[in-house]
């Protein structure tokens, strides 16, 4: 990981963000881009700009300037390589683009973290950035005091699909050298005995070289409250989900079950694109 992308709209769960950003990039020595995106319509820009000037010279992105330099400034990312930008263009596809063509390895981004993930930071863009983007996306709801990420769960159902966000999750895991709990969660819905539940991981754990792993099974009733209250027994400090291009934060989830989880988990939460 070299590259982090803090999307701002310079609220209290952005700085949240980014300040949670600050502490990785830190333990990676990782570059850190803080990205702004003003989006205005077609009607005022013409109004502005008399249909042939600049948007550069427009007041909207003098403001929009200040305040990411006065960002730039925070005592908390000295020592870290810091670059920030204000760009027109509409939220989520303007993050996608940036991390495109700015090679991105992580997102992190705010959460208001009471009314799903339509709440996150830019709102229902946030949700189309964590269902469209390629790279992981990384979700803060508090303020992280201290860079703690000893106990990180993946919740899975271990298909074959999952291989792919579950190795980016370990390679995640061990830059933290952090304790990595792999959990099944069984509802009377999604109903699997414990030794199907049991081979099924354990064919899925053996095609990777992992270290401080642990697997679990854990019953509830529903998927959601088994996730949540697994990672509260286990003190988790990170939650890992895998999300899908189709169905937003869900895959071998269904409906909302990774909203509530969202609004019921207050430590971070990461997504991993299938």
């Amino acid at each position: 990981m070299k590259r982090i992308l803090v999307p701002t709209d310079f609220s209290e769960h952005a700085e949240k963000a980014l300040k949670a950003a600050a502490l990785i990039a830190k333990k990676t020595k990782c570059e850190l881009f803080i990205l702004h995106l003003l989006e205005i319509p077609n009607q005022m820009n013409e109004a502005i700009t008399g249909g042939n000037g600049s948007l550069e010279e427009t007041l909207f992105l003098k403001k929009a300037n200040e305040k990411i330099q006065k960002t730039k400034e925070q005592p908390y990312l000295t020592g870290i390589s810091v670059h920030a930008s204000v760009q027109y263009e509409r939220a989520f596809s303007g993050i996608l683009a940036f991390n495109k063509k700015n090679k991105i390895d992580l997102i992190v981004m705010g959460s208001h973290g009471t009314s799903g993930i339509e709440e996150l930071l830019l709102g229902s863009n946030t949700e189309k950035v964590v269902r469209l983007s390629e790279i992981p996306v990384l979700v803060i709801k508090k303020e992280i005091g201290e860079l703690k990420f000893k106990n990180m769960v993946f919740a899975s159902d271990f298909s074959p699909e999952t291989k792919k966000p579950f190795a980016k999750m370990r390679d995640f895991a061990a830059i933290f050298e952090a304790n990595l709990f792999l959990v099944f969660i069984c509802t009377p819905n999604s109903f699997k005995t414990t030794l199907d539940a049991e081979k099924t991981m354990n064919k899925f754990i053996k095609n990777y070289d992992i270290q401080n792993y642990s697997l679990h099974i854990f019953n509830d009733t529903t998927i959601e409250n088994g996730i949540v209250n697994f990672s509260k027994t286990i003190d988790a400090d990170l939650i890992g989900l895998c999300t899908h291009g189709r169905t937003g934060l869900a895959h071998f989830f269904t409906g909302s079950i990774s909203e509530d989880v969202v609004n019921h988990f207050t430590k971070p939460i990461i997504t991993f694109k299938i």
